[in-house]
């Protein structure tokens, strides 16, 4: 999020909610960065250095930031790192990690684990493939949810509204563009049970990904596979299909508020 005080027009912000925007946006900024310091951030958000270090200083009070008294950069901190922690095992993960595993064991390929943000897919778990040719993610890692199989499906299986105008970001000759587009597309893995993303925001790498579904059978995740394309020719896409879509099955019986 950038809070634009530049002088083209902006819109007023919510009374009473500025600072708390801000708050957000400074923490945000850590998805990417492992430290930063109050110069750093009020140049990515446009903010002055005195009114970011005052909203750093605030946030290491609560812990959601820490400080390094040496640098005096900050990072997230332990109450950061504690929400985070629980948030993971209120969706779910702690549980699902074995089945995550053993859809990497049987394939020999990365596994992701991702939810919607807006119009982007953050990723929450990621487990490598044992191959030194792979493609990682980190957890925290964010994707345009309209280039990857994981956007794919949860669009297709749940909201497909996208507040990204027209045309879209391209990355590769093979990046959805339009909306016309991404609907036909969206049917295609509606009808299929599974969304596959063909070097749309990484050349040389294909994903497929299946619907998890929470106890009253909403789409909240999506599990996919992440294979560089040397592995994952069409005469494989039936096995990794029904790998991951039986791993979503059982993910999905696995979904808080299940038994």
């Amino acid at each position: 999020m950038t809070i634009d005080t530049s002088s083209r027009p902006a819109p007023r912000p919510r009374a009473g909610t500025q600072s708390v925007d801000r708050a957000i946006a400074i923490l945000r900024c850590f998805e990417r960065a492992v430290t930063l310091t109050p110069t750093q951030v009020a140049h990515q958000l446009d903010l002055t250095v005195s009114t970011a270090h005052r909203l750093m200083r605030a946030l290491h009070e609560t812990g959601l930031l820490g400080r390094d008294p040496v640098t005096e950069s900050y990072h997230l901190g332990v109450t950061s790192a504690v929400l985070g922690r629980l948030a993971l095992e209120r969706l779910g993960t702690t549980v699902m990690q074995p089945t995550l595993e053993r859809l990497r064991d049987a394939t020999g390929e990365s596994v992701t684990l991702g939810v919607r943000s807006g119009d982007e897919v953050a990723v929450l778990v990621q487990l490598p493939s044992a191959h030194p040719l792979r493609y990682d993610q980190q957890p925290g890692a964010r994707n345009p949810i309209h280039v990857c199989s994981m956007g794919k499906t949860l669009l297709a299986f749940g909201d497909p509204a996208v507040a990204l105008p027209e045309p879209f970001p391209r990355y590769t000759d093979a990046t959805i563009t339009d909306r016309a587009s991404l609907d036909t597309e969206l049917a295609r893995v509606r009808e299929r049970g599974y969304a596959v993303s063909d070097g749309e925001r990484v050349i040389g790498v294909r994903a497929i990904a299946a619907p998890v579904r929470d106890h009253a059978g909403r789409v909240f995740a999506a599990v996919a596979l992440q294979v560089p394309s040397v592995r994952f020719g069409d005469d494989r896409l039936a096995e990794l299909a029904a790998a991951v879509t039986a791993a979503a099955a059982e993910l999905s019986a696995q979904a808080p508020g299940r038994g």
